[in-house]
């Protein structure tokens, strides 16, 4: 069970890009799956949330290995993918995710490091 991962966030499509942010959804929903039938990921969620009043309209969480995903974050394919997001919508994100075990560890990690720090 993958530890690590990334979330991909989305805002907005940019007035006008609509067509384009559709595109590059699609693109991107194929690239993922690509990515998860070479091993390169162990697997992704898509997640649309609901009008809420926030920047945040959607995200995508990869799982996998780590080394794995750090590598990957530096191809130009993942680049190219997060560019052409930009392109299209507001506030494209990708930020480090500790998930499962890899939270209990990173809770861990920190607890260690707060000690003596009261």
């Amino acid at each position: 069970m993958a530890e690590f991962g990334y979330f991909v966030g989305w805002g907005s499509a940019k007035a006008g890009r609509e067509v384009a942010a559709g595109r590059v959804f699609d693109e991107a929903l194929e690239y993922w799956n690509g990515l998860q039938a070479s091993g390169e990921i162990e697997g992704f969620e898509v997640v649309l949330l609901g009008a809420h009043g926030g920047d945040l309209q959607g995200f995508a969480l990869l799982r996998g290995d780590r080394e794995k995903l750090m590598l990957l974050r530096m191809t130009a394919d993942f680049v190219r993918i997060i560019a052409r997001a930009e392109a299209c919508l507001d506030n494209v994100g990708v930020v480090e995710a500790y998930v499962d075990g890899g939270a209990r560890q990173l809770m861990e990690t920190w607890e260690a490091a707060i000690v003596g720090l009261a």
